[in-house]
């Protein structure tokens, strides 16, 4: 029987405070895991404590910056200390810079990979070794459509997300064999806070984006519970180093033809 069930299974989602890494959370815990997510400062943290609580969700959180080897160290080892060794990892923290490419500083393109790239790869090393030990686990990649489309002013966030999808494969490809599965999940145009100004009614970009989405509208957090809690289940024992795109089918859509 397929099983969907996340029961006695401790995750880590980065930055998951709030946004999508916290809809994710929210998911994994419904279907009966134990929540661990870290972010930047305690203020933040603390912040998502309190919205977890307000969910009934006993979540622990962890001041860390994913970026920064030690302190991922020291947080993985906290958790398994005080928690237990961790089955589920999702690399969801990221940032993006919005900047023309000719008018990008070189340490802003480098920030971005730094958190978007590097930090995917410095969390899933440590945390891989216990995986092995315990017979296997989940690694999901939040990527993007930018990880297999460019558009103007995001060319960092585009080289990392690409990256992001190849760091995915190979995981799988070089740790399948300890049944680890490594999937990745690429939102589409997701409606969060950060969003809100470009979704008023007659915004440019917010008609064009549900021009290209066959779905006509944009995505919410929630979206993404379902393939996330597929991609930590057992349901998804042999799918390993694909990235599920939760767009709506832009992908898959040439446009509309203009009248």
């Amino acid at each position: 029987m397929v099983s969907f069930s996340l029961d006695n299974k401790i995750a880590l989602i980065t930055g998951a405070s709030y946004g999508i890494g916290f809809a994710i959370a929210k998911g994994f815990a419904q279907a009966g895991a134990k929540i661990v997510f870290n972010d930047l400062n305690q203020d933040l943290v603390n912040k998502g404590i309190e919205s977890y609580k307000q969910l009934g969700i006993d979540a622990v959180g962890y001041v860390c910056d994913v970026t920064v080897e030690e302190q991922v160290k020291e947080m993985v080892s906290k958790i398994e200390k005080e928690i237990g060794d961790i089955n589920i990892l999702v690399n969801n923290a990221g940032i993006i810079k919005r900047i023309p490419m000719t008018e990008m500083m070189s340490e802003d393109f480098r920030k971005v990979i730094d958190v978007d790239l590097t930090a995917p790869f410095i969390v899933s090393k440590i945390v891989i070794p216990s995986m092995i030990r315990n017979g296997g686990g989940k690694i999901i990649n939040i990527c993007s459509m930018m990880s297999e489309l460019g558009r103007e002013t995001v060319s960092a966030y585009a080289a990392a997300k690409g990256g992001l999808k190849m760091l995915t494969r190979n995981i799988a490809s070089e740790y399948g064999e300890y049944n680890i599965q490594c999937n990745g999940i690429g939102p589409g145009y997701i409606a969060t806070p950060q969003t809100a100004p470009l979704r008023t009614e007659g915004h440019p970009f917010n008609s064009f984006i549900i021009s290209k989405t066959p779905a006509a509208r944009w995505g919410t957090p929630d979206d993404l519970i379902g393939p996330a809690v597929f991609l930590a289940s057992s349901a998804s024992d042999f799918v390993n180093g694909h990235v599920l795109y939760v767009d709506g089918g832009i992908l898959a859509y040439i446009g509309k033809q203009p009248k």
